[in-house]
């Protein structure tokens, strides 16, 4: 389990956005499972979830900017935001 937080609000969102990208419903009971090992993000999910997050919370997160270990998880991804957020 990852020991990287993010707050409430932004999670939410994230979780929001990746509901809305990979069509399941159930992203909040997989808080810290590997979201590519799931089958709920691809390569492609990632771009469309990346350029998701831009548009919906002007963050702006290039694909090569974070290895895909350090944003797998949707707890993970929420504390990228977060920390690009101040």
């Amino acid at each position: 389990m990852s020991e990287a937080t993010a707050s409430a609000e932004t999670l939410d969102k994230i979780i929001d956005l990746l509901e809305e990208v990979s069509g399941e419903d159930d992203v909040r009971d997989h808080l810290d499972e590997d979201l590519f090992d799931l089958g709920y993000l691809d390569s492609m999910g990632a771009v469309e979830l990346l350029l998701a997050i831009e548009d919906e919370m002007g963050v702006s997160i290039a694909p090569t900017e974070v290895p895909r270990e350090q944003m797998n998880t949707a707890n993970l991804i929420a504390y990228q935001v977060e920390q690009r957020l101040g």
